[in-house]
């Protein structure tokens, strides 16, 4: 079994655990729709990517309208 050979000082142990903050995750408005998407990720509820579509939205699909 691992046992530590001596005490890790509480600076060493906060610089340790400097990096284990967690990041904001980064929103942008989306400029024809007005809702707010991932930069770089289809927008879902039009499927439109820079500028294309590119997925059928939910709310449309073929098989809904038969």
């Amino acid at each position: 079994m691992a046992v530590p050979k001596k005490k890790v000082s509480k600076s060493r142990r906060d610089m340790r655990r400097s990096h284990h903050a967690l990041d904001v995750p980064t929103i942008i408005e989306d400029k024809v729709t007005g809702e707010y998407r991932r930069p770089h990720h289809v927008d879902l509820k039009t499927g439109m990517y820079r500028g294309r579509q590119v997925i059928t939205p939910k709310g449309q699909d073929s098989s809904a309208e038969s």
